[in-house]
């Protein structure tokens, strides 16, 4: 064996192969074994089980007395490829500004966009790959990272050629989504169809001929994008192979759950606005609900109604949103604190929506997101906790003690 993990206080979120997502009440049980071993070997998940059936040898040993082992976090939304910061917006916030209109003020995305695109493809890197290791060292082994601060076309290949960099010169596995329709651009203020037309017939086919994006993501909202807008993009998209991921619902009922579900969308994120006409549409479908409550809390808005979702029987899945505008965080604990205390969802519910039903949002779902048998080894191990029910009750403490990607254990930078 190339690493043995012994005495696990918990080896949680255990999950037979072929099990995917977990929907409704099923998300409220989690399998675990007490006092427990995992073995890892080729960078994959070989054995685990109790300690007294523990036979394997390895010159490699790790000893996680008191400790919780379970997979590693799979962030399903972020945007954390950008220049700079955004704080005066916060500010602002704080003295009454909305959302909406500080983005008519010139800030917001297009704010992002004028720094994104003055920044060079090294800067632009470089300043990623400090986010990187710091939502690794948190407990992250897989992240979808959104385009969309460039909103025109070289400025977008240009951020996904630093996803595509990442992708190619970390141990993450990340997944990359091209949102050239995050936000209409200064110079298409008054011309949001000629935008729309810039992405269909320049920007998409050039990011496919590059091969730049596995998915394709629209802001579907209130003062961004219509249903007609999302319609006409995804449909071209489809021609190039890229599934969407939608940005849905987060301001008003925008349409945004039923645009995305109808063009079998991989997740619909955000969801402040979701009613039981969303709900019953959502549970003929197979897209995953996604809630990103990190952005809830820093903009102020209504939290997604998580607890009736579960409740109608449907997977939800948390992410970060980790951008500079509207959740400049990508720590996945302080979200499953987050979705406990705000969302009212249960410890076994976040560690689900966090890990196999984010990994489901990323199309994942066979290689991360629970303890199986041939599934990569992306692990946390964490400080001596009494149990997992401890990792969202904390929440302003550091809990991680390692964690191991691809079988190997990475060094904090």
């Amino acid at each position: 064996m190339d690493l043995l993990i012994k005495n696990i206080r918990q080896l949680i979120q255990i999950m037979e192969p072929g099990n995917l997502c977990v929907a409704g009440n099923k998300m409220s049980h989690l399998n675990l074994i007490e006092n427990a071993w995992l073995a890892i070997k080729d960078g994959l998940i070989a054995d685990y089980g109790p300690m007294d059936s523990c036979r394997v040898k390895s010159e490699s040993e790790i000893d996680a007395s008191g400790k919780i082992v379970m997979p590693a976090f799979c962030d399903s939304h972020t945007h954390l490829v950008y220049a700079g910061s955004r704080e005066q917006e916060f500010v602002d916030r704080i003295r009454g500004l909305s959302y909406e209109e500080i983005a008519q003020r010139g800030g917001g995305i297009n704010n992002s966009a004028i720094r994104l695109r003055q920044a060079s493809e090294d800067e632009l890197y470089q300043e990623a790959l400090v986010r990187i290791n710091e939502i690794v060292s948190q407990g992250t082994g897989a992240v979808e990272i959104k385009s969309g601060y460039g909103l025109d076309t070289e400025s977008e290949l240009k951020m996904l050629r630093v996803i595509r960099r990442l992708k190619e010169t970390t141990p993450l596995t990340i997944r990359s989504t091209f949102l050239g329709a995050h936000a209409v651009p200064p110079e298409f203020a008054n011309n949001q169809d000629g935008y729309v037309n810039l992405i269909l017939h320049d920007m998409i086919p050039k990011v496919a001929a590059e091969n730049l994006a596995d998915f394709v993501d629209v802001f579907c909202d209130r003062g961004f994008f219509t249903v007609d807008h999302t319609a006409r993009i995804l449909e071209t998209a489809a021609r190039y192979g890229l599934r969407p991921k939608i940005h849905a619902n987060e301001l008003d009922f925008s349409g945004g759950i039923q645009a995305g579900i109808k063009f079998n969308a991989l997740s619909v994120d955000h969801l402040e606005y979701t009613g039981e006409e969303e709900i019953r549409a959502l549970l003929g479908s197979r897209t995953m609900p996604t809630l990103l409550p990190g952005a809830a809390l820093f903009l102020g808005l209504i939290w997604p109604p998580a607890r009736n979702m579960i409740d109608a029987g449907l997977p939800v899945a948390l992410a970060s949103d980790f951008n500079p505008g509207s959740s400049p965080t990508g720590n996945m604990m302080l979200i499953l604190a987050l979705g406990c205390i705000c969302l009212k969802m249960l410890p076994e519910e976040v560690i689900h929506a966090s890990t196999i039903n984010s990994a489901c949002a990323m199309g994942l779902e066979n290689q991360l997101g629970s303890i199986t048998t041939g599934k990569k080894a992306n692990l946390i191990i964490t400080r001596p906790i009494p149990g997992y029910g401890y990792l969202p009750y904390a929440f302003g403490s550091n809990l991680v003690d390692a964690v191991i990607l691809n079988g190997q254990i990475i060094e904090n930078k």
